[in-house]
């Protein structure tokens, strides 16, 4: 049943790439140059791709600075080889829905990242920003421990009730918060990733909530905190039929961990040939602190 499920959703998100039309991002005039604030021109191509029916905005070689960027259905941000989608300094240009992240999705379908580019998120300058905002009064937050909260802090990705995503090939480094989360989203395949994020805490590698039909391969995971993070948050969800294998993972917390919120449960869960090194805690971990 598990093999079933798993070549089914395989050709669904592999679907994604069948005859997607290419749009360069010199066509919007978005800039290379690191400098330049690209958020309304990515944000304008990427609405405008999906007006057309779909496709996939390529990067080229060079630094695109963004604040969030909204990904649409049918739409792929693809970033060829030199190409890095570097996220704003200033925590004010990023929007948050629940959580704060440089590329947001929700409710939308047939959605990718792809390419042998980079993701870079600045975390640490951000976070830095984000305590000058907090000790100035213009940003609330409960501050423990002299550290802002995990929701004030931009992610990388954060994907809420899509369905059928594909994330692969690319590097993601440098995220202020958990790198990339998905919650109660279908269908997501993470192939082939490098995960290189210990740039401040809170660094989970992967955070997957209350998900069904979720495969992660190939990836090499290396965080300040939980490597692969199983989650769920809400009591009516589960988190379900997930596949992790062929991973290496190191992490300064749980290489895999189940947990700690755990509200409504986990079901049908399979790993297998994964790597795990360095860990400062466990391999593996069942927690149910929250929940």
């Amino acid at each position: 049943m598990f093999k079933v499920w798993f070549l089914a959703s395989l050709l669904c998100i592999q679907s994604l790439a069948g005859n997607a039309k290419d749009y360069p991002v010199s066509l919007f005039g978005i800039y290379s140059d690191g400098v330049t604030l690209n958020t309304r021109s990515i944000q304008f191509a990427i609405d405008y791709i999906h007006q057309q029916g779909g496709g996939r905005l390529v990067f080229d070689v060079g630094r695109f600075l963004t604040g969030t960027i909204h990904l649409k259905s049918n739409t792929t941000l693809h970033l060829l080889e030199g190409a890095v989608l570097l996220g704003a300094l200033n925590p004010l240009d990023y929007d948050r829905k629940t959580y704060t992240a440089l590329i947001l999705a929700h409710d939308q379908k047939n959605i990718a990242i792809t390419g042998k580019g980079v993701i870079d998120g600045q975390g640490r300058q951000v976070v830095r920003n984000v305590i000058a905002l907090v000790h100035k009064g213009l940003i609330k937050d409960r501050f423990r421990n002299d550290r802002p909260e995990v929701e004030i802090r931009p992610k990388l990705i954060y994907f809420r009730s899509c369905d059928s995503i594909r994330i692969f090939g690319v590097t993601m480094r440098n995220a202020a918060a958990w790198v990339q989360t998905y919650e109660q989203c279908k269908n997501l395949r993470i192939d082939s990733i490098t995960v290189d994020s210990r740039a401040f805490w809170n660094n989970d590698g992967m955070d997957i909530v209350d998900c069904d039909g979720v495969a992660i391969s190939n990836c090499y995971i290396d965080s300040a905190d939980d490597g692969i993070c199983l989650k769920s948050h809400d009591p009516k969800m589960v988190c379900q039929n997930i596949l992790i294998r062929n991973c290496t993972i190191r992490s300064s917390a749980n290489a895999i961990k189940f947990g700690t919120a755990s509200l409504g449960g986990f079901r049908n869960v399979r790993m297998s040939n994964n790597k795990i090194f360095d860990t400062y805690r466990s391999a593996i971990a069942l927690e149910a602190v929250d929940g």
